[in-house]
């Protein structure tokens, strides 16, 4: 029997090596098209519309569309796996992005708003796919597994903001406007990323962890993501800890970010100043993700959302005290970015590792959907807020904002355990 169970664990282990290798690949590539939807996206909105109001509900779109999208996704997984779903949510997006290419062309509202929604699908997959690296991990790695694809998100979120350089080279060739060019790249890389999941994410993690789990098949009716997270929430306070803390910081990074590109053009900034602004904040989100994943496994997911608290008080901090110096906005949303990865990562992997093994798919992808929403309620809400104050006045009612958050931290229930 020792024997049989040494044989699983290094089958297991394999597995998990070969699923990592895919989702890496899948993740740099896909991730390149999400990212023009917070910079470009955000760009062509105003420009289209012409109207403060309605570009805010655009703005708002691809954030609505990965929290609408979250909810099937999850629920897909847990019926068919992650590589449908993962497949399934890259195409969507991809479609997405060759409709903004319709609207940048032609200055189409309706493609605009649609073609940002269903490309918002693209952030809930790279959001999904992290908790895809935990299926096979061993437990005590979960946060360095999911850390690794939050990690390699870097590098196509960083590109993804400044594919108006490639696209110039295309708008030459094809005489394309610059955002359509930069929206076809876009489409092109997530299609990939799509291909990628279908041929090579085999065997699927999810099934065969749920198999070595002896969980109940995924074929049958089961109930839907936001039911099953309810019903874990209700009896798991490990897991509500965890879902509070991924969504402040969510609400508290989006409606930031969504609004820095706005705040930077009315203070003259160029379209490439909003592209490099936004790209070290996405390097911010996931290039110190390892060493974010290593610390939470090593001092408990308390500690490192303390920490990520502290930083994000000092962004904030930074964006009241200087919004008109354009180093200092840069550096708060570096540490925006990092003060989000901090909670992000030790409260998704919390959540994955408290979270029980027959209702995990489905409330997983209910945790991002309720974050994404609420990140696209808090982006609404920040655009009128803007218009009507400044971009200080925004950055201390986010401060507000984290108040109940650091409340429970520090009156952290002890029965949630010391690496809680």
């Amino acid at each position: 029997m020792t024997s049989l169970n040494s044989l699983r664990s290094q089958q297991r282990g394999r597995l998990q090596k070969r699923t990592l290798s895919v989702l890496v690949i899948m993740q740099i590539i896909g991730t390149v098209g999400v990212g023009v939807a917070p910079s470009m996206g955000i760009l062509l909105a105003g420009e289209i519309t012409q109207n403060e109001a309605w570009a805010g509900l655009a703005r708002t779109a691809s954030t609505l569309g990965a929290a609408l999208t979250g909810v099937p996704l999850g629920a897909l997984a847990a019926r068919r796996g992650r590589r449908f779903a993962l497949t399934s949510g890259w195409w969507i997006a991809a479609a997405g992005s060759a409709l903004l290419v319709l609207a940048a062309q032609r200055g189409l509202v309706l493609p605009l708003f649609i073609g940002l929604f269903l490309m918002g699908t693209g952030l809930a997959v790279s959001l999904q796919a992290r908790f895809a690296a935990t299926d096979l991990a061993d437990p005590r790695r979960h946060g360095r597994s999911l850390a690794l694809i939050v990690w390699v998100g870097t590098i196509g979120s960083v590109l993804g903001p400044n594919l108006a350089v490639p696209g110039r080279l295309i708008t030459a060739a094809t005489g394309l406007s610059l955002y359509a060019s930069a929206f076809l790249i876009a489409a092109v890389c997530m299609a990939a990323a799509g291909l990628i999941s279908f041929a090579l994410l085999r065997p699927d993690p999810l099934l065969e962890s749920q198999r070595d789990a002896a969980a109940p098949a995924t074929g049958h009716r089961q109930p839907g993501a936001f039911a099953k997270m309810t019903a874990e929430l209700r009896v798991n306070a490990a897991a509500r800890y965890a879902v509070f803390a991924i969504v402040s910081a969510q609400i508290v990074m989006v409606a930031i970010m969504t609004m820095t590109p706005v705040h930077i053009t009315h203070q003259g900034g160029s379209v490439e100043i909003v592209g490099l602004t936004i790209s070290l904040h996405i390097l911010g989100m996931y290039a110190f993700a390892p060493v974010v994943g290593q610390l939470t496994d090593r001092l408990g997911h308390r500690a490192a959302i303390l920490i990520g608290l502290l930083i994000l008080l000092v962004s904030l901090l930074l964006g009241a005290a200087r919004p008109d110096g354009t180093g200092w906005i840069i550096a708060s949303l570096i540490l925006l970015g990092l003060g989000w990865s901090f909670i992000n990562v030790a409260g998704s992997a919390l959540f994955s590792s408290v979270v029980s093994a027959e209702a995990r798919a489905a409330s997983q992808g209910g945790v991002d959907a309720l974050s994404n929403l609420c990140g696209a309620t808090a982006a609404f809400a920040a655009g009128p807020l803007l218009a009507a104050t400044n971009f200080p006045f925004l950055s201390i009612l986010a401060i507000f904002a984290l108040v109940p958050l650091a409340v429970l931290v520090v009156m952290r229930s002890p029965q949630l355990g010391a690496k809680a």
